[in-house]
Parts: structure tokens; sequence; C-alpha cells
């Protein structure tokens, strides 16, 4: 038996956290899954836009297929029965995809940063090809840096009950903790300079062209605008008081275990903010569908034609963002 040196309030567990987690599952695999159904329509050509947006869909969609024993696990107050392989694999998994998540938002802003600020470059550049390679690259580098965590994620006992260490058990958090940094650095902070720098330079290239443009396209290039502060208001709440949180309940872990009320409050406010980085999976399947108008106006469409029972080879979206008729 291990007791922990510092015990930590964990009541709030049982309601905040499986609630949380169950609306993120049914929202993601609603969302996700609708979103992979759209992306799967057959087109004439299908652009590197389409290609991360399947991959961040399907990141997201296995993201939330690691839920269930965390809710469970949760719900039964961290109890795990599910064995040690599965531990090993649900944190595994979680982790994966998670990065997986922001690494391919950085692609897309990069993509999308690429289109908007260098537009010629952006020819040679948004290629079919190219969005393979970079999310062949991505899947890669994820499950690289999380491999270690196969090793540290293990089941162990804590007041005689049996739980699934998050990152790895009390005695190892020394041992840990370069590579906890490695993670928040590299798996968040890299992505998320890189994204910001990207939307930072498409909101200044849209605002100055707004001057030098008429009053229609001065209003999409508005438009455009508004859904670039969204998705970065919406990067920067799911996935920075997170990572922050992470990262001080991991100093505070190894420099002073022994101060139990601030263990408790870093504690706390890491677990309060792990659900809403999990709805950053269903955030952008919204964002795609209501990115436009065009995507409104297909969606409204999509559900008028189920209404009437048509053919279903038709596709709610196009990912080229040219005007084609279904069927």
């Amino acid at each position: 038996m291990e007791e922990l040196i510092c015990p930590v309030n964990s009541y709030y567990q049982r309601i905040l956290l499986p609630a949380s987690y169950s609306l993120v599952f049914l929202l993601g695999l609603t969302l996700n899954g609708a979103l992979l159904w759209c992306l799967r329509c057959p087109t004439h050509r299908t652009s590197g836009t389409a290609v991360y947006m399947t991959n961040l869909a399907v990141a997201d969609f296995l993201y939330v297929l690691a839920l269930p024993p965390l809710i469970i696990s949760n719900a039964m107050g961290d109890l795990w029965p599910f064995g040690d392989i599965v531990c090993k694999i649900v944190r595994f998994v979680f982790l994966v995809n998670m990065h997986c998540s922001m690494m391919f938002l950085t692609c897309v802003s990069f993509h999308r940063f690429l289109g908007v600020c260098h537009p010629i470059t952006a020819v040679r550049l948004r290629s079919k090809k190219i969005a393979v390679f970079a999310s062949g690259s991505v899947w890669f580098l994820a499950n690289a840096e999380v491999l270690p965590t196969l090793v540290f994620s293990h089941t162990g006992v804590i007041n005689n009950m049996t739980v699934c260490f998050e990152m790895t058990d009390p005695g190892q958090f020394n041992v840990y903790f370069p590579y906890g940094l490695f993670l928040s650095i590299v798996g968040f902070l890299v992505p998320f300079l890189v994204s910001a720098t990207c939307y930072c330079s498409m909101i200044r290239t849209l605002r100055a062209a707004d001057f030098i443009s008429n009053i229609r396209t001065a209003r999409v290039r508005k438009k455009s605008l508004i859904t670039l502060l969204v998705v970065c208001l919406v990067f920067v709440v799911c996935f920075v008081p997170y990572h922050i949180a992470r990262t001080v309940y991991l100093f505070v872990r190894v420099y002073t275990p022994e101060n139990c009320p601030l263990l408790n409050v870093v504690m706390i406010c890491y677990k309060v903010w792990k659900p809403v980085v999990s709805f950053n999976c269903c955030a952008n399947p919204l964002l795609y569908f209501c990115g436009s108008d065009r995507h409104r106006r297909k969606l409204r469409a999509w559900l008028g034609r189920r209404k009437r029972r048509v053919h279903p080879s038709v596709c709610l979206v196009d990912v080229d963002g040219t005007k084609r008729s279904g069927g």
C-alpha cells in the first residue's frame, strides 16, 4: 500500500469531470462524426484544407473515444477497474490526439496564413501532396512525443484504492518533471506561438486591406477577421490555461510537495481546466460548419433534403470553397 505524503481534495471530481467529459463525448462524437461524413464525399479535387480538416477530425474523434474509461473512473472517485494495460493505452491515446489536434490547428493556421499573406507562394505550397506529407509528419511526431507515457503511466495503489496515474506515481515525479516540461514546450508552446504569429499576421493584413477595397469586399474581409478572432479566442481559452495550470502543478509537485494548501489549489485548477481543453474537439467542427454563410446555407440545405428523404450521396460541405451542385 502506498500513502500520499500530502492528501489532496478530489470531491469535485465525482460531479464536474464525469458531467463535463460526458458532454464532450456526446458532442465530440456527433460533430466530428458528421464532419468526417461530410469530408468523405467525393470531389474532383481535394484541397489541402480538406486534408488537414479530415486529420483534425480523426484526431478529435479518437480523442473522445478515450473518454469513457475516464468518465467511469472519475465517477467512482478515481478508482480504476480496467487494469494496467488499458490505463497506459487510455493515457497514451488521450495525449497523442490532444497534441495532434494542436498541431493540425497549427497546420490549418499556416495554410490560411499563406493564402492571405503570401497568395503567390501559396499556389505552390498549399497543394494536396504537401498537406498529406505534413499530416503524416504530425502523426509521427505526436506519437514520438507521447511514447514515454507508456512507461510513466501505470496503475498503483493510493489509500487502499487502485488508481491510474495520469502522469506518473508520486515517487517518480522528479524523473517525470523534465519530460513534462518537454511536452509543454514542444507539444504546446511551439505550436501555439506559430499559430498566434500566423493569425496576428493575417489579422494585420486583412485590416490593412480594408482601406484599399470596395465596400462589398471590405464586408467579406471584416467577416473573415471576426472568424480569425474567434478561432484565436478558442485556441487561447482551450489550451493556454490548461497548460499553464499543468506546468505550475508540475513545479509544485516536484519542489514543494509538502505544501498541502498550495498543492490542493494548483491541483483543483489543473483538474478544472481539463474539461475546458477537451471542449476544443467540439469547437473545431462548429467553427468549420459555421465559419461562413456558404457553410450555413449548405447545412440548412442538407437538413432540408434529409427531411425530404433525398438520395444520400448529396455532400454537405464543399471543402474547396467552390460552388458545385450535389448529387
